[in-house]
């Protein structure tokens, strides 16, 4: 049984026009000892017969000491348990946990973990032990740092990280040397999100309510795909449909809306997801589908979007939603097993089969 519907499931609702309300029948929860803000999947597999799937989780306490713990999953019994030795301290609450993207290209053989905070952070993430590769700065003669807000792993090339900060910068690392590629004013405001496109584009939001694209061979030149009509607005997230690369989702604070931006119309929305009972917190498109997205926010509700083939109407509704009982503070989509979605609310993360 599975509370998202399945594949088959899906034809079955496009033809009878209903929406699933998902229960809890096969979903696993962790209830861990302080509240989970970031989250990652990986998609290193070991050689070892027992390796599960990991989860990265990291708290979200407001104080100087946080931590970082790798949980261990199992699909088939449902179980959800800390990894021994592999629970670490992190500096301040991690805004974004990110697994190298393909561990295969890697030159470790074991997976590979970043982080952000007030530093980009690169650990190795052995089978017994975590250790440390890289603590990145880009203020070197400074003591005051401007804490990052998110981050973005290159898919097309490994070796290039993306970061974004309240300075108003992003910033290229190449963390296979541990240098920085480029660093680019970026907005008038603070930088909350970055996204990749490919080997050298990316996009960035902003608090100036803006969404600007990046093409690293042309450094000094910047696109606005799109800014918001209403002074004031904050964007606060950014996610790049990497099935078709002409469409972007983002979200601004204290709304319960999910923008469609098509790379091609720049004056507004292409669509507006608006079925959220309050502000969204978290948007995920499906890794193995150009159509569908996933949302998350203040409400405790999870929501599935199904976009028409061709995107430019209002109105769209949801097609499966989950209750989660609580404020969701976060949303990942399993790019490695896309059956799984992960949401974290309060203590708690959360696996629902879609």
């Amino acid at each position: 049984m599975s509370i998202f519907p399945n594949s088959s499931s899906l034809k079955m609702e496009k033809k009878s026009g209903k929406k699933f309300h998902l229960r809890s029948g096969n979903s696993v929860t962790y209830d861990s000892s302080y509240p989970i803000y970031a989250m990652a999947f990986s998609s290193f597999t070991s050689s070892l017969p027992n390796r599960h799937p990991r989860i990265a989780i990291g708290s979200f306490i407001e104080e100087i000491n946080n931590c970082v713990d790798i949980l261990s999953f199992d699909a088939d019994n449902l179980t959800l348990k800390p990894i021994p030795n592999l629970c670490f301290e992190h500096p301040y609450p991690p805004t974004k946990l990110m697994f190298h993207p393909n561990p295969f290209d890697s030159l470790k053989s074991n997976d590979i973990l970043a982080s952000c905070s007030d530093y980009l952070r690169l650990w190795e993430v052995g089978d017994t032990s975590i250790e440390p590769l890289f603590t990145l700065s880009k203020n070197k003669t400074s003591e005051y740092v401007a804490p990052l807000t998110s981050f973005d792993w290159n898919e097309v090339e490994p070796r290039r990280i993306g970061t974004s900060s309240i300075d108003t910068t992003c910033t290229i690392w190449d963390v296979e040397i541990g240098a920085i590629e480029a660093q680019i004013i970026a907005h008038d405001k603070e930088v909350y999100d970055i996204a990749w496109a490919e080997a050298g584009v990316f996009a960035s939001a902003s608090a100036d309510g803006s969404v600007r694209i990046f093409d690293l061979r042309r450094k000094e030149h910047t696109t606005i795909i799109y800014e918001s009509p209403e002074p004031g607005t904050q964007l606060l997230r950014l996610a790049w449909n990497k099935h078709d690369l002409r469409y972007l989702a983002t979200m601004s604070m204290d709304c319960n809306k999910i923008m469609i931006l098509d790379i091609r119309s720049r004056e507004r929305p292409v669509a507006e997801l608006a079925r959220h009972q309050a502000s969204v917190n978290a948007i995920a498109w499906a890794p193995q589908s150009r159509r569908h997205i996933c949302s998350a926010g203040d409400d405790g509700q999870a929501l599935i979007w199904e976009l028409p083939t061709v995107v430019g109407t209002n109105g769209i509704d949801h097609m499966a939603r989950y209750s989660a009982g609580a404020e969701i503070n976060q949303i990942q989509w399993s790019a490695a097993h896309h059956d799984w979605i992960a949401i974290a609310f309060s203590n708690k993360l959360q696996l629902l089969k879609v």
